[in-house]
This record gives C-alpha cells, sequence and structure tokens, in this order.
C-alpha cells in the first residue's frame, strides 16, 4: 500500500515541482529573500548582519567594498566578491571562527600593473 501511495504523491508534485523553482521559493532565489545556503541564492550570496538575524540573499561585493573569502558554511556576514575580484582578507583558521576574516574586493589585474 505504501509505495502505491508514494507513487500517487510523486505523480500529483511532478508538476509542482519546475514551478517551484522557476517562482524561486527554494532556488534561484532573488536579492531580499530569505536563504539558509547561499546556493539558493541567484547572486550567490546568502547574507546575514549578524548572528541573530535572518539571512537574505545579497549581491556580492564590489571593487572595494568589505567581503568574506568563499566559505563551506554557505551564509556570510560579508559577501564574498563579483567575479573577477579577489578579497584580501585573513584566511587563517582564527580568523574564520573569530568571525573576523574580513577584507576589501580588489582587482588582481590592478596590482599586477604596478
Amino acid at each position: 500500500v505504501l509505495p502505491a501511495c508514494l507513487l500517487l504523491a510523486l505523480l500529483l508534485l511532478a508538476p509542482a515541482l519546475p514551478a517551484q523553482q522557476e517562482r524561486g521559493l527554494i532556488f534561484n532565489l532573488d536579492v531580499g529573500e530569505l536563504c539558509v545556503q547561499s546556493a539558493q541564492c541567484k547572486s550567490g550570496c546568502c547574507h546575514r548582519a549578524n548572528g541573530l538575524s535572518l539571512a537574505r540573499c545579497a549581491p556580492k561585493a564590489a571593487e572595494t567594498q568589505e567581503c568574506s573569502p568563499k566559505s563551506i558554511y554557505g551564509v556570510y556576514y560579508k559577501c564574498p566578491c563579483e567575479s573577477g575580484l579577489t578579497c584580501d582578507a585573513d584566511k587563517t583558521i582564527v580568523g574564520s571562527i573569530t568571525n573576523r576574516n574580513f577584507g576589501v574586493c580588489k582587482d588582481p589585474q590592478e596590482s599586477s600593473r604596478r
């Protein structure tokens, strides 16, 4: 009986699954929408202002803005840099644990020109 119920549930939910992704209920979320992981956001950054705030999708950091190095945690206090920029930050384990591993987005091409 259980497999028949499971099959029926899958058949009923199948049309709804593609619609959820198009509308951005779980993945492909727009800036400002609630998130749990950066992989859910179109921008690639799930950001929270502090430890008690809800995380929301946010744009990646632009040149000269504060940033965090890419992390395995999936939620950032400062978003990683936009494509082509590097985050000049404390990348030690201590900086990561104490949440002080913020830096500034820089263009790596600019430093090689000097």
